[in-house]
């Protein structure tokens, strides 16, 4: 498990819902289910059979490492980094070990930009895969990417402008207050910025659970910790009224009429 995302309205935010915000600008958005592995992507084409032969060979590589080390999925805590194993389980890992939490924090992270490579190495010359949540982009223009934050008063007002520079980039959230996954705080977004969407994944979850309780307190504490790890390009927290932001992002305001997930 993840982070424990608490809903406090299923009827306005249920599964995947929000998906059907997401502006396809221009691409073909394809949807690909494995499993537990669900997933929304643009491409320039249908991706279906290309994405579904990347899930199922990144998902055996994890299922047997799990098999062979349970602890690997039931940690909370960093492993060491093991070299001799698949490229996905070392990134977990030194993803984990980076942000001060368990491999499996990075599980989303990790599949969105392992599937999001692939289909860059097969022709696709851009992409955006999203799981849950977790984005791996690269586009060839600037986008914005609207901040999803539950009942925040400011969630889907606020969005992160990504210059097509930093691209590829991981752009991963964890929340405390929408969904079902592990989460130790109360933060209703912590959003975080990597070129290394694994890292993006699992600092999310560090911070969310850095927020704790008090709002006034936990923000400033969690951007405090995101100074202290390499690799985090930027942060966004959302608790509530109050937001708190750290590093190279760009802020925008966003119009509850617009798509949240637009070429600029």
């Amino acid at each position: 498990m993840k982070h424990l995302k608490r809903k406090k309205n299923p009827e306005s935010y249920s599964e995947r819902a929000y998906r059907r915000l997401v502006s396809t600008t221009g691409l073909v958005s394809t949807k690909v289910c494995v499993e537990e592995t669900d997933l929304h992507i643009l491409a320039g084409s249908d991706v279906v059979v290309q994405a579904t032969d990347l899930i199922l060979q990144y998902r055996a590589q994890l299922q047997k490492y799990i098999v062979k080390n349970p602890h690997f999925c039931a940690s909370l805590d960093p492993l060491s980094t093991d070299n001799i194993v698949p490229p996905l389980i070392r990134d977990m890992l030194k993803a984990g070990e980076a942000a001060g939490v368990g491999p499996m924090a990075a599980v989303a992270g990790t599949i969105a930009e392992y599937v999001g490579n692939g289909l860059v190495e097969a022709g696709h010359g851009e992409v955006m895969v999203e799981n849950g949540g977790d984005i791996f982009l690269l586009r060839e223009h600037d986008c914005t990417v609207a901040v999803f934050a539950g009942d925040s008063p400011l969630s889907c007002k606020v969005g992160l402008r990504i210059r097509s520079a930093q691209m590829p980039i991981g752009i991963c959230t964890s929340s405390g207050t929408v969904g079902h996954s592990l989460s130790l705080g109360a933060a209703d977004s912590v959003t975080v910025l990597s070129r290394s969407t694994p890292l993006a994944d699992a600092v999310a979850t560090r911070l969310g659970n850095e927020v704790g309780r008090r709002a006034e307190t936990g923000i400033a504490d969690a951007l405090a910790v995101a100074g202290e790890i390499p690799g985090v390009i930027g942060v966004v927290v959302v608790c509530g009224e109050r937001m708190g932001a750290y590093g190279d992002v760009e802020l925008v305001g966003v119009n509850l009429q617009e798509e949240p997930f637009n070429d600029r």
